[in-house]
């Protein structure tokens, strides 16, 4: 992957994280997994969600996965992790396909350390790298 096609990843990111009425932190999950791969993808969404879950103070087993497969207003593999008691967002992920491997596009309500949440996710079986990303930009 080049860098100029990873830098337009981390500024659609970006893009993303900035208009909305709560202020976002995002990252880019780079995987070396591939569309055969699919069932490790799937793993690795729902601990990625876990991290994001337990770094906002909420129980993984207080939130469950809602897919894009589920409904119209959502793209194929859109994911959100929602609370059991209310539905409240917890985080969000787009599995995206770029070349021949999956990155994840997690992003989540700020107000944690981004570093450490990185630092979680770097740790996941299937996270190959981690990019950290904010509205001001990535590190």
């Amino acid at each position: 992957m080049t860098e100029t096609a990873n830098a337009d990843l981390y500024r659609r990111t970006v893009e993303l994280l900035k208009p909305g009425d709560i202020t976002l932190h995002g990252a880019v999950v780079h995987t070396d997994l591939d569309g055969e791969e699919e069932s490790l993808l799937h793993q690795l969404t729902l601990e990625a969600g876990d991290v994001v879950a337990e770094h906002a103070g909420i129980e993984a087993t207080d939130t469950y996965v809602y897919s894009g497969n589920d409904d119209e207003r959502f793209g194929v593999n859109q994911h959100q992790g929602l609370t059991v008691d209310g539905d409240e967002f917890v985080w969000e992920c787009q599995q995206l396909m770029r070349e021949t491997t999956y990155d994840l596009v997690l992003y989540w309500e700020a107000g944690d350390d981004l570093e450490t949440v990185v630092s979680a996710l770097e740790a996941l079986d299937g996270a190959e790298s981690v990019v950290g990303i904010t509205e001001d930009g990535w590190e």
